[in-house]
């Protein structure tokens, strides 16, 4: 067998080609109005040329950020702790973080002390909480660079607190389970942890900044049962003595939907980014603006007749004479292999359908008689209100999570940061 070879699937209605007759999701009423025309039928506009010398890119506007934070933070009436975890989703932590504190932030949140630590070195300032830590882990150089430290256990509160200082308590948010089954202090070991706390805090050890967990996002029955385990646990916590300034434990999915799960601040991840947390309601239903659009540069053309297998494996064979486009993104830049056949690029005004497998480098487009040359714009995702497919299309093409997609960015692609 060949790499990456398979059988040949059916791709009449596979998520994310454009089928005469059906929108493709997250379209503009415009775009609706023209995707009952069959592809080669549709209104030819000018075609975008990519800058001379640029391969591959994914542009992240900077303002569709900052914009993000504060329409969320007005929304929610709460405190954000802006989310830059994994590279900020692939979008870039620092200059995420930076246009998240404009946005009106108050505090980052990581999962990994060296992703906090990464941020002191830029030079960010904002107090960072990080959660997710290495087992017998040291807490010194996060405890002196102020980072707050996100406690799951009573181990991990007694290294918090031997990373203190005479003069500097270590900053702690303690994690509570509350039944997503990951990381938090367990129910049963709760009290034991809440008053080992308080006394460290009156011994100025620690600083119990906030208490905090996470919801599951099942049902609004199972995100209510968490959050009544949390009160509970916030009232262990206040007989022990202890008195955090911030409770947290609404990321995006419950900020928006969730009004009593925002209990005066909130973590803001995915729809930062201008990405949808919900299934059945897009960035702009949200009043959101995607802020990551992946392009890259035609790299080949080629006029193939029909039958004439394309890439590996042959699982697209073309129906007729045809164009085929090459676009220089594969697995090894972070586009799912398993969207191949499924996903579409945009060229010009109009949308393709990805041909045959997706592979390591590259991936090629079966164009029609549509115009292309090298050197012309293939967008694979970005703000559908400027004419980008949706990157809920390749989510769904690769039978996963937005999320995903945009977080697998690999560092191949360079990251140009915009301001419009």
């Amino acid at each position: 067998m060949t790499p990456d070879s398979s059988s040949t699937p059916d791709t009449s209605s596979t998520p994310g080609i454009p089928t005469p007759g059906v929108p493709i999701q997250g379209a503009s009423p415009e775009e609706v109005a023209t995707q009952a025309i069959p592809v080669q039928d549709l209104p030819t506009g000018p075609t975008r040329r990519m800058p001379t010398g640029i391969m591959r890119e994914a542009v992240i506007d900077l303002d569709a950020i900052a914009a993000n934070v504060r329409h969320l933070r007005r929304l929610t009436e709460s405190e954000v702790i802006a989310v830059v975890k994994a590279d900020a989703y692939g979008h870039g932590a620092v200059r995420s973080a930076q246009a998240a504190l404009v946005g009106g932030a108050s505090r980052l949140g990581v999962a990994d002390v060296t992703e906090a630590l990464e941020l002191r070195r830029a030079g960010i300032t904002a107090p960072i909480v990080a959660w997710l830590h290495a087992p017998g882990a040291d807490f010194t150089e996060p405890a002196a660079q102020g980072i707050e430290l996100g406690i799951s256990s009573f181990d991990q509160l007694m290294a918090a607190a031997a990373a203190s200082t005479a003069d500097r308590p270590t900053a702690v948010h303690l994690k509570v389970e509350t039944g997503l089954g990951r990381n938090g202090i367990a129910p049963g070991d709760q009290r034991v942890v809440f008053a080992e706390a308080a006394r460290l805090e009156r011994l100025g050890r620690v600083d119990v900044v906030g208490v905090f967990s996470h919801l599951s996002n099942t049902s609004e029955a199972d995100d209510r049962a968490a959050l009544a385990r949390f009160e509970e646990a916030l009232a262990a916590a206040s007989a022990a003595g202890l008195a955090p300034r911030l409770r947290h434990i609404a990321a995006s999915h419950a900020a928006i939907a969730l009004r009593e799960a925002r209990l005066g601040c909130v973590r803001l991840g995915i729809s930062m980014y201008g990405l949808s947390p919900f299934a059945d309601r897009t960035s702009a239903d949200l009043g959101l603006r995607p802020a990551m659009t992946v392009r890259a540069a035609v790299a080949a053309v080629r006029r193939v007749p029909a039958g004439q297998g394309v890439s590996y494996g042959y699982r697209h064979r073309t129906a007729a004479e045809t164009t085929l486009a090459l676009v220089p993104l594969g697995y090894a830049d972070g586009i799912p292999r398993a969207a191949s056949g499924g996903a579409a690029v945009r060229l010009g005004d109009r949308v393709f359908p990805v041909a045959g497998t997706i592979a390591m480098d590259q991936f090629v487009v079966d164009v029609g008689d549509h115009p292309v040359a090298v050197g012309d714009e293939a967008v694979l995702f970005g703000d559908p209100s400027r004419g980008a497919p949706p990157v809920e299309a390749w989510a769904d093409a690769a039978g996963t999570i937005n999320y995903e997609i945009v977080t697998r960015i690999g560092p191949r692609i360079p990251r140009r940061a915009v301001s419009r």
